[in-house]
């Protein structure tokens, strides 16, 4: 039983290293851009294409769980520790970070407030180059995001989006899901 539980809770924090590697290299890569190229654009309705990446770890963890169900220990533990974290991901990074649904608490201090502020520095450049800060979970300090944004040379300041033209440096409410 206690094996169980530290299977699960080790799969929770591995996957905050997994998350990172696919939302950097896979979301960010040219194989995976035309899905989450929606989530950092306006979009229109409650879904965007890059809730698709929702859809492929909901299905791999119910493969998982089915296979340990059958007896393929330890599946069934790594594929609620899979599940644990995609709900966590929807509570914060749905919920918290982008206001996805009627959860529109703002965090004013603490560890959350520098989770809010690090991802909303994700989506502070237009494109995928010169972003940083692609964990959910974790949020590198801020000074040290902010000294890479700058430092990147690529980066192209988020557009203002009210038609003026100007660069702002930051989203716009509408903007940057």
């Amino acid at each position: 039983m206690l094996l169980n539980i530290l299977i699960v809770i080790a799969t929770v924090a591995v996957m905050e290293g997994v998350a990172y590697t696919t939302h950097r290299y896979v979301m960010h890569g040219p194989l995976g851009w035309g899905w989450h190229k929606s989530h950092h654009e306006e979009t229109e309705g409650a879904f965007e294409k890059n809730d698709l990446y929702a859809v492929v770890f909901s299905v791999l963890s119910g493969a998982l769980i089915t296979f340990g169900m059958a007896g393929v220990w330890p599946l069934r533990q790594i594929g609620i520790g899979l599940m644990v974290y995609g709900i966590l991901y929807f509570i914060v990074h749905d919920g918290l970070v982008h206001h996805r649904w009627p959860f529109r608490w703002v965090p004013r201090q603490g560890y959350l407030k520098r989770l809010v502020q690090a991802h909303k520095m994700h989506h502070a450049v237009d494109g995928r180059d010169g972003c940083v800060s692609f964990g959910f979970l974790y949020a590198p300090p801020l000074q040290n995001l902010k000294a890479r944004l700058k430092a990147n040379a690529s980066v192209r300041p988020r557009r203002d989006r009210t038609g003026t033209g100007e660069n702002t440096g930051t989203t716009t409410p509408a903007a940057g899901r």
